[in-house]
């Protein structure tokens, strides 16, 4: 049986031993929904945008560390972590704002990486120096491309087009930084055809992992006015488990699968209602990848959608 490498696999590589990820909000904003590109936003990304939101809470950054690192360490016996910045886009704004986030990550009990949620269009230069000059073992981008096609970004009111994600990546890969692609199936007007042809996108890219994601219609987005309207309709789970299986047989062999679907968070989906039950949808996706001659533990490449 064949197998492909996943996130704790290449963490222990690193690290030695096994590494958690804990995800922070930071109270960044995103340029598709402060009016700076749009207020819509992505069709996809309700308010929370792909986070805890616990910034607007009031739990600073270290509070909310301790809690997640708390918890852990109380279920797991865990005592080494990734901070990843989750919610929104994190390097976007000012290089003072992100270099002011980052010193205070440094001081963070158990910090063994960081991996850092952003778009594109909001990674320049500078604030790649930035996130370079950390020295950390592990420092990732997660970008989101979501796909490869101008026409479903533009559909999707994205505001980037596959150019410019090809462009970022280049140049955080050229400053040694681990860059994690972001591809959804489902989305509107796309099948299999199209996201098949974002994996060979990223293929030709210098992406280090890859996270998959099955699109959710979230309460609060444009996506779910067009569902109610009766005007995209998800995926089944049996076409998305079989489209995973075929993206990860095609993926190039050093591309670490980081993510095989996304779960939402507790009250937020209206569909696909398969989408509520994680385990079957891992099932769904272990007996196609089991088809094409994988041997997968699926337990740890399910999370969020972000």
């Amino acid at each position: 049986m064949r197998r492909f490498p996943t996130l704790s696999e290449a963490l222990r590589r690193v690290f030695g031993r096994k590494v958690w990820k804990i995800p922070l909000d930071a109270g960044f904003s995103c340029p598709n929904r402060d009016g700076s590109r749009s207020r819509r936003g992505c069709s996809f990304c309700n308010e929370r945008g792909s986070g805890t939101g616990l910034a607007a809470s009031g739990l600073s950054l270290r509070a909310q560390w301790d809690l997640w690192r708390d918890r852990l360490a109380k279920s797991r016996g865990a005592d080494r972590f990734l901070a990843y910045l989750q919610s929104f886009s994190n390097t976007y704004g000012p290089p003072e704002r992100l270099a002011a986030v980052l010193d205070e990550l440094r001081g963070l009990p158990g910090l063994a990486g960081i991996c850092v949620g952003t778009r594109p269009d909001c990674l320049d230069g500078g604030k790649i120096a930035l996130l370079a000059g950390l020295g950390l073992p592990w420092i990732q981008v997660d970008l989101g491309l979501q796909s490869a096609d101008p026409a479903t970004l533009t559909r999707i009111n994205r505001g980037h087009d596959p150019a410019c994600f090809a462009r970022a990546t280049a140049a955080a890969a050229s400053a040694g930084l681990l860059v994690c692609g972001h591809l959804m199936a489902g989305l509107p007007g796309e099948g299999r055809e199209a996201f098949l042809a974002g994996v060979d996108f990223l293929n030709a890219l210098p992406v280090a992992g890859i996270k998959l994601h099955n699109t959710l219609v979230l309460k609060g987005t444009e996506l779910a006015k067009d569902w109610e309207a009766g005007e995209y309709e998800p995926p089944a789970l049996e076409e998305y488990a079989a489209w995973v299986a075929e993206a990860v047989d095609r993926l190039r062999p050093d591309i670490v699968v980081q993510r095989l679907c996304a779960d939402p968070a507790p009250g937020e989906l209206l569909a696909p209602a398969w989408a509520s039950d994680k385990a079957g949808v891992l099932a769904a996706i272990r007996g196609g990848l089991a088809a094409r001659g994988f041997a997968v533990d699926t337990r740890e490449t399910g999370g969020r959608h972000a």
